[in-house]
């Protein structure tokens, strides 16, 4: 990183040390024109067209060199941290939890939960013997953070991909930046370097059983956020799309979601429907693929509304230059919005009558001008912050200025209490299934990092984790969520009626344990 920092900058995801050169100013414009016999040429200023646009280039290249030098600054302290304490024998991460439960590191700059460039830096103080399958692992590893497909094969699959591209493994390891660059083109570069590395190590090692490894590996959520939903539903169809139950293929929520709006819309492209839905499909039918829904998808956890929705899918297609028009092009996302959302809560049902339920519920308490509030499945009492704030003006000697003074005698935002509650409830499930796996970890002696839904651990303890995390995830859901919700709701809130909640599908959370692919 030093490296690249010093000889400019400006690939993955470092930033370039030099602005962006200022757009060149417009020409002026000639003109002709006769003059008795003679023809004359007349200079003047460029057009006022041209001095606009200009002016727009300016102010567009100001604004990505600030943003540019707001990347550098950040950049160098992420590095200067890792700097001072690449010596030391162990440095720790205190945490803070926010109002829900979710916990986040104290230290700003250099930690876990960044970006690449951050995780790429991190090994665990310890090191640990990789075992009878930790060598598999850290091939894995290399997979999942390459990308492009590859991380979304079968686990033996990716392995065997991995072990045809040794050579490219152990050239990036030696040689990262005068090789043949293979790690560069990954989509986590810097963690992928780090694990080529660490790999390359251990494949030369006399007995990769006993070779002492450093580095984390993930364990990621399938869409954990709907894995939550689903599992709170008893949703069968729903948990099948987020690996809740067995497949000898990992499942992909957002293919599985695309494949159904590719029906619908081929068929009303194919005439079934009205003229306008016949038009709106035939616009549309060349574009609909997996990232054009994935947003969508990823969002609705958190409530993402129509217009959300749309907004999100106007956005690629626009990437994708898919039409001229401006105006076609919102037509398209309208239409490609309402059927992503369809297929949503085709595929979702029970899922999205639960959310239907729980945005019922924050709905009547806040008509009362009461904030939503329940206690998490760890014990921690959760209370919405959304209250329309008060102002207050000091008058001193020299001036009066206004000061924005929250209370909680001031009346709650009822459409924040109402759209947040669904989203946040499931985020405090999510930190919930972390606590308990973090200290289940603990007791069984392995070491733990978590980012929400990704959990760390050494290469030859991944298979135990896996173990563990599951079975807290069914011990968490085995309660009866939903209804001590609605009891703590009627207890906490008697002035309001609330509707019983939703009855649950027969989804069985006892397969979770035999899912490969429900963290991996």
């Amino acid at each position: 990183m030093e490296q690249v920092w010093e000889t400019g900058g400006g690939i993955m995801d470092i930033p370039s040390t030099t602005d962006l050169p200022a757009p060149s100013p417009p020409s002026p414009t000639f003109t002709l024109h006769t003059y008795g016999m003679q023809m004359l040429c007349n200079g003047g200023k460029p057009h006022k067209r041209d001095l606009r646009a200009h002016k727009v280039a300016l102010r567009r290249r100001r604004m990505q060199n600030s943003e540019l030098h707001s990347l550098r600054s950040d950049f160098l302290l992420k590095l200067r941290v890792a700097q001072e304490n690449r010596s030391e024998a162990a440095i720790f991460f205190p945490h803070n939890v926010d109002f829900r439960g979710r916990a986040y590191t104290i230290h700003p700059h250099l930690n876990h939960l960044g970006a690449d460039n951050c995780r790429g830096l991190l090994q665990f103080a310890e090191a640990r013997p990789l075992g009878a399958r930790g060598l598999r692992w850290l091939r894995i590893q290399v997979a999942n953070l390459y990308g492009g497909g590859v991380d979304k094969l079968p686990l033996e699959e990716r392995e065997e991909w991995v072990v045809a591209r040794l050579a490219d493994v152990a050239d990036s390891a030696r040689h990262p930046l005068a090789g043949r660059l293979w790690w560069q083109q990954a989509e986590d570069p810097w963690q992928c370097l780090a694990t080529c590395m660490e790999l390359a190590e251990a494949e030369a090692h006399p007995d990769p059983a006993t070779f002492l490894s450093r580095l984390p590996i993930h364990q990621d959520g399938s869409c954990n956020g709907l894995q939550h939903y689903a599992a709170l539903a008893r949703d069968e169809e729903g948990g099948r799309a987020v690996n809740l139950l067995p497949g000898d293929r990992p499942a992909d929520v957002y293919k599985g979601i695309a494949d159904l709006v590719r029906v619908e819309v081929a068929d009303e492209a194919a005439g079934r429907g009205n003229l306008d839905a016949m038009a709106h499909a035939r616009m549309v039918e060349a574009h609909v693929d997996r990232k054009l829904v994935k947003q969508t998808v990823m969002t609705s956890v958190y409530g993402v509304t129509f217009l959300g929705a749309r907004d999100q899918i106007l956005n690629r297609l626009r990437e994708r230059k898919a039409f001229e028009s401006q105006a076609d092009t919102k037509v398209a996302a309208v239409y490609a919005a309402r059927k992503v959302l369809e297929a949503m809560g085709e595929m979702f049902s029970n899922a999205r009558n639960v959310m239907d339920w729980l945005n019922e519920c924050a709905r009547d308490i806040a008509q009362h001008d009461l904030p939503v509030r329940w206690r998490s499945p760890v014990g921690l009492p959760v209370v919405q912050p959304y209250r329309k704030r008060g102002k207050r003006s000091v008058q001193t000697v020299l001036q009066t200025f206004t000061v924005m003074v929250p209370t909680e005698h001031l009346p709650v935002i009822k459409t924040k209490q109402r759209t947040a509650f669904p989203p946040n409830y499931i985020h405090s499930l999510d930190s919930a299934h972390m606590m308990l796996t973090a200290l289940a970890c603990d007791n069984a002696g392995l070491t733990f990092a978590g980012v929400h839904d990704s959990f760390w651990t050494h290469a030859g303890t991944v298979d135990e984790m896996g173990s563990i995390l599951r079975g807290t995830f069914i011990e968490l859901h085995s309660a009866p969520l939903l209804q001590q919700l609605y009891d703590d709701f009627r207890n906490l809130y008697p002035q309001v009626v609330f509707r019983d909640p939703p009855l649950l599908g027969t989804l069985r959370l006892d397969n979770i344990q035999d899912s490969v692919y429900f963290f991996a």
